[in-house]
């Protein structure tokens, strides 16, 4: 029997890692301690996830960890001896990491480091996939030129229309503390690729959605804005007029590029994973469709002030791992995305 590991196995795509792996007859080892709650409070709160995955797998354990816990960690992977390693546990918020740098750098290099150290030493086979984010490039997206439409922003340059790549560079620009210490993260889990001879790859992921998300304020875009619809919250726009565009990637398909890696792996892998621009959509854009959806006005507020480091523009060019994985495709288009979010908000209204 095949056997996994998996990190933040409580939250968004670590729980459908193991749901995915589970399925197909996997036996699975998650790793979380809920620190989302002490991060973002009961918003964040994972508990209800992982009661989910004890109902309804057959070989999944849990194990109430810390990765910063070296020792601990090093100890479980030293006794499974995973034939896969999915590294999803992180701080995922630039706003929280200002506030507290020791625990977003502990939490996101220290632990990777952790992870790596033990992998080497005991599965320095299995494929370690690391999620990372977009932010490692910090803000230099938005030096590409840019022009403002009536409900978004776009790339001026018709070249430019696949989005960002993975030739943009990753120093002399503004990350965020959170992407500083991704950043470290991601050029660690290379080093360990090419030093090591480890097969490595990082997902610089850019805004990953789905059903099972514990969305807040700070994190998770779609998901909290379907929530501020269903429940009436405040839904606070950041800068840029609303026009700020992400693309979306639905957890299901995060599987399946997982899982095409682990099938043909290589070492030291940088990859941009995303929905691409079928999947793109503004913040106003997304907010229209949700009011249409569920069949309610979205309040909001408009902050004048943008997040420090964020992009105005982001769209993810999938060239690289498309062309190196030609069997992944796109299985959820941004139409069922949005369906999905606001039938579960709309329930959640029923009740």
């Amino acid at each position: 029997m095949k056997k996994a590991l998996v990190t933040g196995s409580s939250g968004l795509i670590g729980s459908e890692v193991v749901t995915f792996l589970d399925s197909r007859g996997w036996r699975t080892e998650g790793v979380d301690n809920n620190m989302r709650r002490e991060f973002f409070g009961a918003d964040g709160d994972t508990r209800w996830n992982l009661e989910r995955l004890r109902r309804e797998t057959r070989l999944f354990e849990h194990h109430e960890l810390d990765i910063r816990d070296r020792a601990g960690l090093t100890a479980l992977v030293t006794e499974h001896r995973p034939d896969l390693i999915v590294h999803c546990a992180s701080q995922p918020s630039h706003d929280l990491a200002a506030r507290r740098p020791f625990d977003d750098f502990e939490v996101n290099a220290l632990g990777t480091l952790n992870l790596l150290e033990a992998a080497r030493a005991s599965c320095p086979e299995a494929p370690f996939v690391f999620l990372s984010t977009n932010k490692v490039y910090g803000d230099a997206p938005n030096e590409l030129p840019l022009i403002e439409l009536e409900t978004r922003w776009d790339y001026a340059d018709p070249a430019q229309r696949d989005g960002v790549d993975e030739s943009c560079r990753i120093d002399r620009s503004m990350h965020s503390v959170f992407g500083a210490s991704k950043v470290a993260a991601d050029v660690l889990v290379q080093e360990y690729g090419r030093y090591f001879g480890l097969p490595t790859v990082c997902f610089r992921a850019g805004c990953l959605t789905g059903p099972n998300h514990s969305a807040a304020e700070l994190h998770g875009f779609l998901a909290y804005l379907a929530r501020a619809g269903r429940e009436g919250i405040t839904y606070r726009i950041f800068g840029y007029g609303g026009k700020q565009v992400r693309d979306n990637l639905h957890s299901t398909d995060v599987c399946s590029a997982i899982m095409a890696f682990a099938m043909r792996p290589s070492s030291g892998a940088v990859y941009n994973l995303g929905g691409g621009r079928a999947n793109s959509v503004s913040l106003i854009e997304a907010r229209a469709r949700f009011e249409e959806l569920l069949g309610r006005p979205i309040a909001t507020q408009y902050v004048e002030e943008p997040r420090r480091g964020d992009h105005v523009c982001y769209i993810t060019d999938l060239t690289r791992f498309r062309t190196d994985y030609p069997e992944w495709e796109l299985a959820v288009d941004l139409d069922s995305i949005f369906a999905e979010l606001a039938g579960q908000a709309a329930r959640e209204l029923v009740r």
